[in-house]
Parts: C-alpha cells; structure tokens; sequence
C-alpha cells in the first residue's frame, strides 16, 4: 500500500492514519452536535480540549511512547492532516491582524470622546504592560531559586548549541518605528502598525475640523471596513473547538514522553510560576475593584485557544472581541493595549520564561546567584521583551537576549534540552502572555475611567450569540 502517490502527496499510507482521521470527524462531529442550549460556545471549546488530549494521549499509545513520534508514518501523517484544521484555522486569525489593528485603531480615535486622552492611554500602558514583565521576572527567578533549577545539570553532557544574534535594545526601538509601513505588515510588527495607524488616524480627526465634508466620506468607509472585519472575525472564531480539539491532539502526539521527561522539573515549575503569575493578575484587577472570578467565567475559552494554538499574535482578534464583547474594555484600550502585547511585555515568553533559563544555566554552569545577577536579570528581561513577537518559538530571542544580557550567553547551548519541549512549556507561556494583555487592558481602563463595568458584571449574555 506504501507507494509515492499515498505516502508522500496523499499523505495516507497507513490504515491507523484512517482510523485516527476518522476518529478525528467523529468528535468534531460530536462536539457539533451539542445542544446549543444547554453547552455555551465556551464549554465547547473545554470539552474539545479534554477531547484533543484524549486523542493525543491515544496516538501516543499505538506509538507504543516512541521518543520521536514523528518518525513513525502514521503518526506523522495524522498529525499533517490534524495541521491543516488547527493551523488553518490560526492562520485564518492571523489573516485578520494587520486589517484589525489598523482599522481599530484608527476608528478608535476617529470616534474618540473628548475624556479619552490618547497620551494618558499611551503613557499607563507602557507602564502596566513593563510593570508586570518586570513582576513575572521576579516570580521566574524566586521559583527557579527556590528549586534549584539546573542545579543537578552536567555541563559535561550538554550538547554545542549555537547561540542567537542579539539585537541591541536601542536597535530593537528603533526597528519598532515604521519606516516602511509595508514592510511592518510583512514582518507583523504590530506596534509598527499602531503607530502609523494612530497617526494616520490623528490626522484625519484633525482634517475634518477644516474639510468635514471631504473627511466625512473617510469616516464613513473606516466605519463601514470597521463593521466587515468584526463581522469576519466572529465568522472564523466560530471554529474554535474544532481547532482546539486538533491542536492539542498534534501537540501531545507529535512529542515523545522521553524528551518530556527529561526536562519534567523545568516544565512544572514553570506551569507553577505561569499560574503564580496568573494569580497576581487577578490580585492587581481586583486592586481596580474588578471581580477577578467573573474576569475567569468570561476570559477562558480565549485563554484556552492561547494554550492550544501557542500564539499570542494569533488569536489578537478574538482577545480585542474579548476585552470590548465580554469583559466591557473600550475599544480604543482594547485595541491598543492588546495589540502592544503582542509584541512587547509578554509576561511569559518574555517575562518568566528567560528568568526560569537565567537560573538554570546559572546553576548547571556553576555561576554564583548573586544580588547583582538578580537585579540585573529583572532589568535585561524587562527591556528585552520589547519586540518579541507573539508567534510560536520566539520565545528562544527572549532566552537568548537575557542570557547575553546576564554574562551567560556562552552557555546558551546549556538549554538545548529544554528547547527540544519547547511546545509543551510554550502552551502555558502563550496562555500567560494573553491573560496578561487582558488583565493589562483592564487596570489600563479603569484608570482612565472608560470601563463599562454593566457590561462586565452582565453573565446573563450567552457567550454563543457573541462569537
């Protein structure tokens, strides 16, 4: 049955990848059929998770646990098949970013109240969104010291790795400034985009006080644009659960046990600092008066999506329909804040994740945890998460600018082992990354006095006539 046309272009040589195809329709069937009235979108989108991990458990299994999964045909067939639902659909989201972040943030300031400063909103963002990296750093080094991350590791048995350029922090800033605002599509660089977008924006505010009539037509269409890409947003977003029941299935499948748990202490102590680390967000929104289990019962069929799809960026738009639909944030803080987060501040992949590899490689390395490296680890992970973006695997920049920015970038080639999971720990890390674009957009718009705390509080909505 092995021939080129099944095993290379159809990509189904085996019977097992049929049967895990179909198994695949089956409950993506079944989560379809789930009466509308008594399972709201959210719950499907847990009840496709816990169906996802099932799945993938269930590959492992006829895999008999190899450690590199992929080498055996049928799983690597399954799982391509598997990409072209869960990464379809991811890609579908980040088809919409570039379109939903210009047209969002100029409608915002087009239709911006006279109360809405875009100064205040510019100036506490930056500050929530750093404040917060700088808080997830202590909690990664205090965890990582704590446990003695690393401190059994052999630098004898570490493999040569090859080390990441670093970018210069004063380079980063100035390739964060859009001097080609096509280039900035292109590379996603988003806060790029927002500030050619609220120029652009600003501009036309400030032109229809002279031209209204010629503006106004402006308006009109940036209206209209602004109603067509919500519209589609909602359209895509409807496929969640069946993205999520592929994509933790191929998570879990395509990873061997060996190499998980080689690395097991890293991975839970990092799911550990990543749940500190939620807490304390729920503890700063309640500081704002916010109630932090309503902020949870309406936010975690998105935080779900960030776990399984492992892209920050990715699910940009269904975390801006979150904030304005859900939770009541202001579309101008939502849009802002959130799209900020995406490339700067992220609290995990920027925040605890470098912090964890700083201990660990100082400890496996034999350097001393002085004051110092402390105090300069939580200044270089700060700084160094401006321009990460929020894509799948860049979380190794991260890595690579802390552990040059510390004296340890000799020894990247220490976390090769850890980078060999990177997907497993990168799950909780994305998911942390959007909470915290979230929580940040919250504080941010309380501060200025903009949230529609009715809307907030309402539980009433079904979430499914939302999305």
């Amino acid at each position: 049955m092995k021939n080129v046309f099944l095993s290379q272009f159809l990509m189904i040589s085996e019977w097992k990848t049929i049967v895990f195809l179909i198994a695949y329709l089956l409950l993506a069937f079944a989560v379809y059929k789930l009466p509308k009235k008594k399972f709201s979108f959210s719950s499907k989108v847990l009840i496709a998770t816990v169906l996802g991990l099932a799945l993938g458990l269930a590959m492992q299994a006829v895999s008999g646990f190899a450690a590199d999964p992929l080498k055996i045909p049928f799983v690597n067939e399954t799982t391509l098949w598997y990409s072209l639902i869960g990464n379809g659909f991811i890609d579908f989201i980040r088809m919409l970013v570039i379109p939903l972040v210009m047209v969002s943030i100029i409608h915002v300031i087009l239709h911006m109240d006279e109360r809405e400063n875009v100064r205040k909103l510019v100036k506490r963002s930056i500050l929530t969104t750093m404040g917060m990296v700088a808080v997830a750093a202590v909690v990664g080094l205090t965890l990582g010291i704590v446990f003695q991350l690393g401190g059994s590791g052999s630098a004898a048995s570490i493999t040569n790795g090859e080390m990441k350029e670093v970018v210069p922090v004063v380079t980063t800033l100035r390739n964060l400034i859009p001097a080609n605002p096509v280039e900035a599509m292109v590379n996603s660089n988003v806060v790029g985009l927002v500030i050619f977008s609220a120029f652009f924006g600003l501009a036309a505010r400030r032109m229809q006080k002279k031209y209204p009539d010629t503006i106004q037509v402006f308006y009109e269409l940036i209206d209209a644009l602004h109603k067509i890409i919500i519209s589609i947003a909602m359209t895509i977003i409807k496929g969640m659960p069946y993205a999520v029941l592929a994509l933790l299935a191929n998570t879990i499948a395509q990873r061997g046990l060996n190499s998980i748990l080689e690395v097991g202490k890293f991975i839970v102590i990092l799911y550990i600092a990543c749940i500190i680390q939620l807490m304390i967000q729920l503890l700063a929104i309640s500081f704002f008066k916010v109630n932090p289990i309503t902020y949870l019962k309406k936010s975690y069929s998105l935080l779900l999506l960030a776990f399984t799809s492992r892209s920050s960026l990715g699910v940009l738009p269904a975390t801006i329909d979150t904030l304005t639909q859900k939770l009541g944030v202001s579309q101008g803080t939502a849009s802002f804040v959130s799209s900020f987060g995406t490339t700067a501040g992220m609290q995990g992949c920027a925040g605890v994740f470098p912090a964890l590899l700083i201990v660990y490689v100082a400890n496996t390395s034999g350097t001393p945890i002085d004051i110092s490296l402390i105090i300069m680890s939580i200044i270089v992970i700060t700084i160094g998460s401006i321009g990460i973006a929020g894509i799948p695997g860049t979380s190794t920049m991260a890595a690579s600018v802390g552990l040059s920015g510390v004296g340890l970038g000799a020894s990247f080639a220490f976390i090769t082992p850890i980078l060999a999971i990177d997907p497993i720990i990168d799950m909780m890390r994305t998911m942390l990354n959007v909470s915290g674009s979230l929580t940040n957009a919250i504080m941010v718009d309380r501060q200025l006095e903009l949230m529609d705390m009715e809307l907030y509080q309402d539980m009433t909505r079904k979430e499914a006539e939302k999305v």
